[in-house]
Formats: C-alpha cells, structure tokens, sequence
C-alpha cells in the first residue's frame, strides 16, 4: 500500500510541472485563446447534452459566460485571446458555405413555399429592425444608440457593416447580435410552442430570422428540415437588411 503510494506521489510530482510548463507555453502563444474556446465549448456542450438539451443551458451562453469571466479575472486583453481564437472565426466561413448542403435537400419545400418565404422575411425583416429601434428611442436611447440595434437580428459581420453605414456603433452591434442569437436559442422553443407552430420549416425559418447563426444551430439541433430553412432564412435576412435598412435608417434617424 505504501509503495502505491509513493507511486502516486511521484506521478503527481511529474504530472504537476508538466501542466506548469503547458500553461506556461501556452500563456505565451495564440493556441491559448483557441484552447480555452474550444475546451469551455466543450465542457458547456457536456453540460446541454446531459440536461437532454434544454435550451436554458445552451452552451453558446455557457461558454461566452465562463470566457468572458476567465478575461476578466487573469486581466487578459481581449486583443491577445482573439489572436487565438480567430481561427475559430476564419472557420465561420466554410462552415455558413457547408449550409447549401441541407438546404439544397429541402429545395423541394422551398419551392412550394416560396412566396409564403419571401412575405414572412419582408415582415420579419422590417419588424425586428423598426421594433428596436422604436423600444430604443422609447426608452431614451441615443440616436447611435438606436441605429446600433437596428441590425440585431442579421448574422455579426453584416450586421456591423451596416451598423457603420448607418451612423451605429459596429461594436456595440457585435454584443447586440450575439444577445439576440442567444436570447432567440434559448426562448424559441417555448415561443413556438405557446404559439402552437408545429412545422420544423416555419419554426426554422423563424428562427433563422429572428436569431442569425445561432439560432441556426440550434434549429439544426431540432431537425435538418427546421435547420435548412432556418441557414436560407440567416442569408435571406442579412441580404435585404443590407439593402433596405440604409434607406429605412433615414427616416429611423
């Protein structure tokens, strides 16, 4: 027994400068912000999995929570984790182009329909930029302020494009898009559900609307059909907002 445990003091002796020096090479290398992403990701996803995938615990949340408080107390600038972390968002790319694959699937119920599509995306468009808008400015909000909202729904690099087109804050639209996304992922369901809609296509493409890429993954989460419709409403809806919204900005200023 006593030589087991003298065993296991020496492992621990040699496991123990093995994790300093990792940390201590890693603290000094852009692998640190893609590390922590990919293992905080990791660790919420466990947890979503586990409680059978309520949308409360959604991991996006979790692990933008458990990231943002692990900056705050090491004091580490958000500059030195995203040169890390961005290549996770160069992936962003290939991964929105990989979207054609399931919505080519449904092509079949795109085309029937179609025109129901195109008259939920002009509302919903214009609904969620002159609804935030409008509760902004009754709030007290500034004229930035406002503008910044304006794009909320449309997936983050479109969105803080047209933010800075408009007069916004593309900044503060980045925080504002993401809040959306996750506020969408987390209460759609029950939404749909109190309101009775039981199609995964118009469940999807709601979703897709309302909340960009994240809620794109968790329509994904639901079914490919409610997926696929939420990936076409994401492009749809970040397309006509770049169109319509500068021109609708005018009267919104």
């Amino acid at each position: 027994m006593s030589n087991q445990v003298l065993s296991n003091a020496v492992m621990g002796d040699h496991i123990a400068p093995r994790i300093t020096e990792l940390w201590v090479y890693l603290s000094t290398s852009p692998l640190l912000g893609l590390t922590v992403t990919l293992v905080v990701y990791e660790l919420a996803y466990i947890v979503y999995r586990r409680s059978k995938f309520n949308p409360l615990l959604n991991p996006v949340l979790i692990a933008v929570s458990v990231l943002v408080l692990l900056l705050t107390l090491t004091h580490t600038a958000y500059e030195t984790y995203f040169a890390g972390a961005q290549f996770v968002h160069f992936l962003l790319g290939p991964a929105t182009v990989a979207l054609a694959v399931p919505l080519y699937q449904q092509v079949r119920r795109v085309r029937e329909l179609m025109f129901p599509i195109c008259a939920s995306l002009l509302a919903g468009s214009m609904t969620a930029c002159i609804s935030a808008v409008v509760i902004a400015r009754m709030l007290g909000a500034s004229t930035a302020t406002q503008l910044s909202l304006a794009p909320k729904s449309v997936t983050t690099p479109i969105a803080m494009g047209i933010a800075e087109r408009i007069g916004g804050i593309p900044s503060l639209t980045a925080v504002l898009v993401i809040m959306t996304g996750v506020i969408g992922a987390v209460l759609g369901r029950f939404v749909f559900d109190a309101l009775r809609v039981k199609d995964h296509a118009v469940r999807g493409f709601a979703m897709g609307t309302a909340s960009h890429g994240i809620g794109t993954a968790r329509a994904f989460q639901v079914s490919d059909q409610a997926g696929a419709f939420s990936a076409l409403a994401m492009g749809l809806n970040g397309a006509l907002t770049a169109l319509l919204l500068p021109i609708v900005a005018k009267w919104l200023g």
